[in-house]
This record gives structure tokens, C-alpha cells and sequence, in this order.
């Protein structure tokens, strides 16, 4: 590095031009007097007892005024470079907090660059699930983030985790409860993905995971055009070809699911084991896109559904998500089926917004 790029390098820590001129006339010279260091950095000697008052307070230099005439000498380039780093990671925690604090809006792109990047955004990402998260990793990583998994899972948030590049070992069920909904895992490497909510979204190639010398990069996003894409090649390219390892049991019920593809993981849980179910759907008819319908709620006993979230499989394509109720009508008992999609439904009866479930007892 020449002296230009060094000198702009000691300008981003906030020293002035003839500040760091004299900081690289003290290095040059080493321990000094005044005069000496004025020659050198081109300023008056007034000036270098000045600047080295303020040097010395940022750890750069030291002052031995007992001296006669006073000596000026640089301190050891390791010390200072270690108190700079102190610094800069004692002021992260305040930054990331104080940009964490306000809402993010619009689009949001960054490219990442380092492993240790990858991992945080992963965890952070996953602490702001509300509904549900899809994320391959290669194995493994899954030791770095596995509490804020469980932590992720323990508040109700579906998780559906496909672990890469096992190698071909075959994998501890036990070890993976309670680190997602349900596991898969597949002997190749697969790309890092992850979507949160509909919203968020990193993606990845696996090098960047596993080798300490890739130069690749990562893409983490918020937009909610994108993150649903990201989710679908997920569910349409990688989930159907991985081995099922490890699924949850049922949740108790009644609950409550803003997350449509949470509660179909639920019905698929319970009708396994054949369990009756009532649900009760808050949405809108699905119909011509140009009338403007109004919202209804549906409350019908859970007939069929059709999903490849977990095993057996029942859907048609890997990313069909839906139920069917079958709703009585309180005038005549006469019944009727509906079909119950999640958000941008357009094959089935009705968009839901929330599904609540329940067990139908003695049925």
C-alpha cells in the first residue's frame, strides 16, 4: 500500500490531512522531538504539540513531556491497530440497534460477502418469523443457528429445513427434533435459501457455506414479489427430491393461523392420525378479478387436502396448498364443498386469510 491509500484509510477514523501527515512523520522518525517532526510533516513546531495532545489521546502516539526537550514516539502499530478494532465492534451493537429500530420500507437489497455475514443475516432473518420459514443449509451449518431455530419452531412458526450435503450419512432422527417442523436432507450440496413470511428472503451458493477461500457472494432481500419465487423453486425443486427425516407432532388445538401453509401443514399432521377436524376460514370468494368481493367466514368440517409438505404427499404439483370444508347449511342441513387456497389463489373457492382449527370430537 503507498502512502495515499494508507493515508485515506487513516481518514475514515476521522483523522485531518495534516493530522495524518504528522502520524506518518512520528512512524517515519520514531521517537522524536518536536522540531524534527515539523521538518518532516512540512507544519510549525506549535502545531506538532498541538496535534500530538490528540494523537496521543486516540492511542496513536505517546508524549514524554519530562523529557527535555519533550520526546514524541509512535506507539506499536499492533496496539493501535487492536484498540481501532475495539472500537469499531464496540459501536456495532448501538448501530445495529439503532438501524433495527426503524421499519424498513420498500425494496431492500444487499449483497453479502463473508460466511460470518451469511450465518447473522440467517438468525436474524429467522427471529423475525412470524408464519413461515423454508431454508436449505448445507449440515453443517446447522449447529450455528440451531437454538434460533427451536426458538423459531417453540413460537409456532412452520419450519420446513432441508439440510445438504450429508455426505450420505444417514442422520439422527432424534438429534433433529424440535430444530424445525419437519427435516429433510439430500447427499448433495444444495444452494442456501431462505424465505420468512412471504417478505424475506437470502439466497446463496453453497461454496460460501463450506469453503473458507470462496470469492462468491450472497443476496439477501426484502421484497415480496421475490421471496414467494424464491419459496416456490424451493418447494418445486428442491424439497420433493430430499429424504424425510424427521415431522412434529400436531399442535394442540384450537388455533389460529395467519400462515395458510402453516395450517395445512397442521391438517396433514392431524388427519394422519385420523383425526376429524372443523375449520373455520376468514377470506374472500375467488372470482373475476375485475368485481371487488367482500370478506366471509366459513365454517365447515375438513374433508379433503392437498399438499406435499410432508409425507404422504397429496397434491397434483409440489406447490399446491389447499383444503376442502364441507359447509352445512343451517336451513335444510343440505351440504355444501368448498375449496379453500391460500394467498393469490386463483384454482380454488376461496383466498383465506386466517384459518382457525379444531377437533370434532367422537367423529
Amino acid at each position: 500500500m503507498d502512502t495515499d491509500g494508507l493515508a485515506d484509510l487513516l481518514e475514515r477514523f476521522g483523522l485531518s490531512e495534516k493530522e495524518i501527515d504528522t502520524y506518518l512523520a512520528i512512524l517515519d522518525h520514531g521517537a522524536s522531538k518536536a522540531s524534527t517532526i515539523a521538518d518532516a510533516a512540512d507544519v510549525s513546531k506549535r502545531y506538532v504539540y498541538s496535534i500530538s495532545e490528540e494523537l496521543e489521546s486516540r492511542g496513536f502516539v505517546e508524549v514524554d513531556d519530562h523529557a527535555v526537550p519533550t520526546v514524541i514516539r509512535p506507539v506499536d502499530p499492533e496496539t493501535v491497530v487492536d484498540r481501532l478494532t475495539r472500537s469499531v465492534e464496540d459501536i456495532e451493537p448501538e448501530l445495529r440497534e439503532r438501524y433495527t429500530a426503524t421499519e424498513r420500507t420498500g425494496e431492500q437489497f444487499e449483497v453479502i460477502k463473508s460466511r460470518q455475514t451469511v450465518v447473522k443475516r440467517l438468525e436474524e432473518l429467522l427471529a423475525s418469523a412470524d408464519t413461515e420459514v423454508t431454508l436449505s443449509i448445507p449440515v453443517g451449518i446447522l449447529p450455528q443457528i440451531r437454538s434460533t431455530l427451536e426458538e423459531t419452531v417453540d413460537r409456532g412458526v412452520l419450519v420446513l429445513l432441508l439440510l445438504g450435503a450429508t455426505g450420505g450419512d444417514e442422520q439422527d432422527i432424534a438429534s433433529l427434533a424440535g430444530a424445525a417442523s419437519t427435516v429433510r436432507t439430500w447427499d448433495a450440496l444444495v444452494p442456501t435459501m431462505l424465505t420468512v413470511d412471504r417478505q424475506h428472503g437470502l439466497l446463496a451458493p453453497s461454496q460460501l457455506l463450506t469453503s473458507s477461500t470462496s470469492d462468491t457472494r450472497a443476496i439477501s432481500l426484502s421484497q415480496e414479489q421475490l421471496a414467494p419465487v424464491l419459496a416456490g423453486s424451493f418447494l418445486a425443486n428442491y424439497w420433493p427430491t430430499a429424504e424425510e427425516r424427521y415431522v412434529t407432532t400436531p399442535r394442540a388445538l384450537p388455533e389460529t393461523y395467519d400462515g395458510f401453509r402453516n395450517a395445512v401443514f397442521q391438517i396433514a399432521l392431524h388427519r394422519a392420525t385420523d383425526t376429524a377436524l372443523e375449520a373455520t376460514v376468514e377470506g374472500t370468494p375467488v372470482g373475476d378479478g375485475d368485481v371487488e368481493t367482500s370478506p366471509v367466514t366459513l365454517t365447515g368440517r375438513v374433508v379433503d387436502v392437498r399438499q406435499s409438505l410432508v409425507r404422504p404427499e397429496t397434491s397434483s404439483v409440489p406447490i399446491e396448498n389447499s383444503f376442502t370444508i364441507e359447509v352445512a347449511d343451517e336451513r335444510d342441513g343440505a351440504t355444501e364443498r368448498y375449496t379453500i387456497g391460500g394467498t393469490g389463489a386463483f384454482l380454488e373457492d376461496f383466498e383465506a386469510e386466517s384459518v382457525t382449527l379444531r377437533e370434532l370430537n367422537g367423529e
